[in-house]
């Protein structure tokens, strides 16, 4: 597991934009009518925010049914320093992309001061969990909720585009369901 530390003003966060995949539209309701409408709507969110100098976290899931071709063509468009994070759809054409770190399972990142674990999947206990660590995931496109320190950052989630801590940060501080692990030990804790 690898750490790294950024700058909060120009990192962002995403999951499962699932470039090239026809039937995404149908299974998650992505209002586009064609996988190319889709794919440039994408595209352009991703570039209104994230700038050729920012760094950004692809948490799983960057392309499927694309060709190498493809993968590649539209990797170049996207702004931004991007990392990824190994979702179960990506494959050697996404994974040999030219990332700016290689791709990893696991992946933990500092930034200003916040401890963040970024997997693909949501997992019910994450390292430092109980040292105030937040927990960035996909792969449920937006179905499965947060906790007070999880959350999913994938575009079902987030109007099809990046998002920040900041935003991250707001939108956990409305959640009173405290992550599973720490729930069933307070459960435990004498009174």
């Amino acid at each position: 597991m690898l750490t790294t530390t950024h700058s909060g003003a120009t990192t962002w966060f995403t999951a499962d934009p699932h470039f090239g995949h026809r039937n995404i539209l149908a299974m998650e309701g992505r209002p586009f009518a064609s996988i190319e409408e889709h794919d440039e709507a994408l595209i352009l969110a991703w570039n209104s925010r994230v700038r050729p100098s920012h760094e950004i976290f692809v948490i799983g899931d960057f392309a499927m049914n694309s060709s190498a071709e493809r993968c590649q063509e539209i990797f170049a468009r996207l702004n931004g320093r991007k990392h990824l994070i190994i979702g179960n759809h990506d494959k050697a054409r996404h994974t040999g992309l030219s990332w700016a770190t290689d791709p990893a399972d696991l992946r933990t990142v500092v930034l200003d001061g916040v401890r963040l674990v970024l997997c693909h999947y949501g997992m019910r206990t994450w390292p430092g969990a109980w040292r105030g660590a937040l927990h960035l995931y996909g792969h449920s496109h937006g179905k499965l909720p947060p906790t007070s320190r999880s959350c999913d950052v994938g575009v079902d989630a987030w109007a099809y585009r990046p998002v920040a801590l900041a935003e991250i940060r707001e939108r956990l501080a409305g959640v009173e369901d405290e992550p599973e692990e720490r729930r069933l030990a307070a459960l435990r804790e004498p009174e």
